[in-house]
């Protein structure tokens, strides 16, 4: 039996995966505040689902931009540092949005503010990708990414619907100040961890004589070149992000201008939807022993693109939230079935740089796939489009069962 089907010992046995997970659980919670939140305060001065979009795309565009230096970054100086200067740099963005909105709507501040707390949301998820074989064993990857799951969807649950409530009664920009105190709560958390990387895989000090950004994401785009089922998961995902990045915004913009719905009723669709990932989170550790990677990959997004294509034509918000729900589980369980697997079969040394190259490269589309989304939903109404995302999202399944990404088991033995 190899180690990585051996029955683990529990998470909660070491010091500081626990304090690692409460600070996530945090952010977390607050991150669904945001969530809800930027997207109304948009849709509430403007009416525009495009400028829904618009944002969306300044937040893809600004992601991308950093992945190209995440790596860098990552793998050469202190992780643990770096995560909480992410947390520290995000609580203040927020902040300064309910400090500056007061009742008035000042766009350039979210178009300001947004892409910045992406650009340091991007390099905080290098890290923590990095920094995960540090504080579990590799036999415990995949469980450990599914509990992070389940707790960040859990918040979500509960998040949105507050988050509706409060949007409700004083303004979506006061939920973003729920936002900024969390991610000053988690850099707190996290200044008490440890990360015990192995032997020989301490981050190299950074000269003027060393590698550029450019080239450490090269380095990440060798290495998943390289590997058959990593290389063919990147082409995948830059098409399956194209067609989906927007999509919270059309459900948003379904439930509040085509439904004519509050935004309690947003909150509630966006619980449902993290709902679906903590099934999926629950789910995914055990349906991957049992079924392998692929077919748990490809069936996950073949589910998520079914209930895409349905969403947009259903009038009612219960069945909506069901739906949601699906396309949530399905994108979690093949999420967290890509993160575990690059974990497993990418060195220490190099984790930071190829999770860098690994979501510059499949999110590059992104930004593009928004605006021509939100674009598409402003011209020709949810139905037609999420029907158009969905299919394409079932096609590009299919087209999985015929690469490398099919195999039960790609890491190592």
């Amino acid at each position: 039996m190899t180690g990585l089907r051996a029955t683990p010992k529990a998470l909660w046995r070491d010091r500081d995966f626990p304090l690692f997970w409460s600070g996530q659980a945090l952010s977390a919670l607050g991150d669904s505040f945001s969530l809800l939140a930027m997207p109304l305060l948009v849709l509430e001065a403007t009416g525009s689902v495009a400028r829904m979009g618009l944002l969306t795309a300044l937040v893809g565009a600004a992601s991308v931009g950093a992945g190209i230096v995440a790596g860098f970054l990552v793998d050469r100086v202190d992780r643990r540092l770096l995560l909480i200067g992410c947390d520290l740099f995000r609580a203040a963005g927020y902040a300064t949005v309910p400090l500056v909105w007061l009742g008035t709507p000042h766009l350039w501040l979210l178009y300001l503010v947004a892409p910045a707390c992406a650009a340091a949301g991007m390099v905080f998820q290098v890290g923590y990708v990095a920094a995960m074989p540090a504080l579990v064993e590799p036999a415990r990857i995949t469980r450990a990414n599914g509990q992070l799951y389940a707790t960040y969807a859990a918040a979500g649950v509960v998040g949105p619907v507050l988050a509706g409530l409060l949007s409700g009664a004083v303004g979506p920009a006061a939920a973003l100040a729920v936002d900024a105190g969390t991610f000053a709560l988690s850099a707190l958390g996290l200044s008490f961890v440890r990360l015990r990387a192995p032997a020989g895989s301490s981050p190299a000090p950074v000269t003027r004589a060393g590698p550029a950004p450019r080239s450490d994401l090269l380095v990440g785009v060798r290495f998943l070149w390289r590997h058959p089922v990593l290389r063919t998961l990147t082409i995948l995902l830059s098409f399956l992000t194209f067609l989906t990045i927007g999509l919270t915004d059309v459900f948003i913009y379904h439930v509040k201008h085509e439904l004519g719905r509050s935004d309690s009723a947003v909150g509630h669709v966006l619980a449902a939807a993290a709902g679906g990932t903590v099934a999926a989170a629950l789910l995914v550790a055990p349906a991957r022993r049992r079924l392998g990677f692929g077919p748990c990959w490809i069936g996950a997004y073949a589910l998520g693109g079914l209930a895409v294509a349905g969403a947009g034509l259903t009038r009612d918000v219960p069945a909506l939230a069901l739906l949601v729900a699906g396309y949530a589980f399905g994108a979690g369980m093949a999420g967290i079935c890509s993160l575990s697997l690059r974990q497993q079969v990418t060195p220490a040394p190099l984790l930071g740089r190829v999770t860098s190259a690994f979501w510059t490269l499949h999110s590059a589309l992104g930004p593009l796939g928004a605006a021509v989304l939100t674009g598409a939903v402003a011209r020709y109404g949810t139905a037609p489009v999420c029907l158009a995302a969905g299919l394409g999202c079932v096609a590009v399944a299919a087209r999985a069962t015929a690469t490398p990404v099919r195999s039960p088991q790609p890491e190592p033995g």
